[in-house]
């Protein structure tokens, strides 16, 4: 019986095998071949319909009575809140002597709980709802956000309140964010790209500048609990603050809440916008070298002190971005597919909101292509400025830019964040829709103005982290002097203690 039913199986396997076989020549006899003759287009020459037109999200701005700005935007399509606060500081504000502070203001700030829950407590209601509380400062401002489920709103957003407006932080936690950090400086020359990247800030700013100097064991040793207090209290106030909530909420539950947790927190009528540091260019030119013999590759930077988003050319500036970079751009063009020199190259007008950026271009290259490399991205610098770009550049540069607009507005989420950003900067809310009507406008003519008025290749600064003894030819066939740059990380030493 068996025997049978094995026969059987294969019997009807066969027949099945047989009719797929007949099915699919079938197919190959019938099918329209015809698409298959036609010449393959290069990807400069494929056609695409114009994205629709981009439209903001109805939202809600308003302020408390204490000063805080608010932005709400609704979002149905799942049952979840999200939240965001922008505080009016940064590290750019921290002593001198004390890098690292602002850090670790805003990581004690969650880590350390708050003055009625600890963080366990904290971190346990958090995680039983699926919900998050997070906080941080950056350069120029700082962070706070949460999620939650439209069920677990009012908890998690008292909670939040509570990080905000009662941070207890705790020793330990003090000590354990600071042992982290010391351990982020040991490892800080473990990667080329990071050391290029940090070395060349200091080139450009100075190394004393808030934009590029570093947290060390020094400035570490110098930072008490009592400073971190002293610090969240000159800073973290209602009309210092812009917060803004987007999701699944109804407006007036939400704005009832935001008063009973927040309307009653005290602003500061003496405190005023903080004076920003200046910025000039530290090197006004030059060739910088880090030796690190284990490459056999080196990273190279190049560029100077740059702009700001809200100049007047800043939109010719990124189509002139689009110019020199990605597939079909200047630099790949030359320098990774006609010489061969590179493994990537870019060259960017990188501008900042409120203080010069810089424009960098650079890459990494094999140690014996260095001199060649530099001296190619130095000549395509040049290139721009004195011949007009093509028809062909400007429209493909445009078109890039153009149709990379729509991801400025993936989600509401991300939309709500920029206008919170514009305004925390003193940007128009339609900044980006100006922007993008003055790409559209920009002009062959408009290019090369801009490239011969803020590129200039007298003040570029160039710094090269690699294997000296195998950079062949040698870096003084770019300038006679190539200053070294010592990147020995200090030995730590005993904390001092402080109370």
């Amino acid at each position: 019986m068996a025997l049978k039913n094995l026969k059987s199986i294969i019997f009807h396997g066969k027949r099945f095998v047989y009719a797929l076989v007949i099915a699919i020549a079938c197919l190959f006899l019938t099918f329209n071949f015809s698409w298959a003759a036609t010449e393959a287009k290069h990807y400069t020459d494929l056609q695409f319909p114009p994205l629709s037109d981009v439209k903001l999200p109805k939202y809600e701005r308003y302020v408390l009575n204490n000063g805080m700005v608010v932005y709400l935007m609704e979002d149905h399509q799942l049952p979840l809140v999200s939240g965001s606060m922008i505080i009016r500081t940064g590290d750019r504000l921290e002593p001198g002597g004390q890098v690292g502070l602002a850090s670790l203001v805003g990581t004690v700030m969650r880590s350390g709980g708050t003055k009625n829950h600890s963080p366990d407590q904290l971190n346990q209601m958090l995680e039983q709802r699926a919900a998050g509380v997070e906080t941080g400062i950056g350069g120029t401002s700082g962070a706070a956000s949460f999620s939650a489920l439209r069920e677990d709103l009012d908890t998690v957003f008292g909670l939040f309140t509570e990080v905000i407006r009662e941070p207890a932080f705790a020793q330990d936690k003090l000590d354990l964010a600071k042992t982290q950090q010391r351990g982020q400086i040991a490892r800080r020359n473990d990667r080329p790209d990071s050391i290029a990247s940090r070395e060349f800030n200091k080139l450009i700013y100075g190394e004393d500048s808030p934009y590029a100097r570093t947290t060390e064991y020094a400035t570490l040793n110098n930072i008490s609990r009592k400073d971190l207090l002293a610090f969240y209290q000159k800073y973290f106030h209602p009309n210092n603050t812009i917060l803004g909530v987007v999701g699944d909420f109804d407006p007036q539950q939400m704005k009832s809440l935001i008063q009973a947790k927040l309307g009653d927190w005290k602003t500061n009528p003496q405190l005023g916008k903080p004076r920003l540091p200046g910025v000039s260019q530290a090197k006004p030119n030059g060739v910088f070298f880090v030796d690190q013999p284990q490459l056999t590759q080196s990273n190279i930077l190049i560029g100077h002190l740059g702009g700001q988003f809200n100049s007047s050319d800043y939109p010719a500036m990124d189509v002139l971005n689009g110019v020199l970079n990605g597939f079909g751009g200047r630099l790949f063009n030359e320098v990774r597919s006609r010489q061969g020199l590179a493994y990537s190259v870019y060259g960017v007008w990188s501008p900042r909101y409120d203080y010069p950026g810089v424009f960098i271009a650079g890459g990494q290259t094999r140690s014996d292509a260095t001199v060649q490399f530099v001296k190619a991205i130095q000549s395509e610098i040049q290139r721009i400025q004195t011949q007009p770009i093509s028809s062909k550049e400007l429209a493909f540069a445009k078109e890039s830019t153009l149709n990379s607009f729509v991801f400025n507005f993936q989600d509401p989420k991300q939309t709500l964040s920029r206008l919170m950003r514009y305004e925390y900067y003193g940007y128009p809310a339609d900044f980006l829709f100006r922007y993008r009507r003055a790409v559209e406008a920009t002009t062959v003519a408009d290019v090369q103005r801009v490239a011969k008025k803020y590129l200039q290749p007298d003040k570029l600064v160039t710094l090269v982290v690699g294997n000296k003894k195998d950079i062949n030819p040698p870096l003084t066939q770019l300038s006679a002097q190539v200053i070294p740059i010592d990147v020995t990380i200090p030995s730590p030493s005993q904390p001092q203690a402080k109370n």
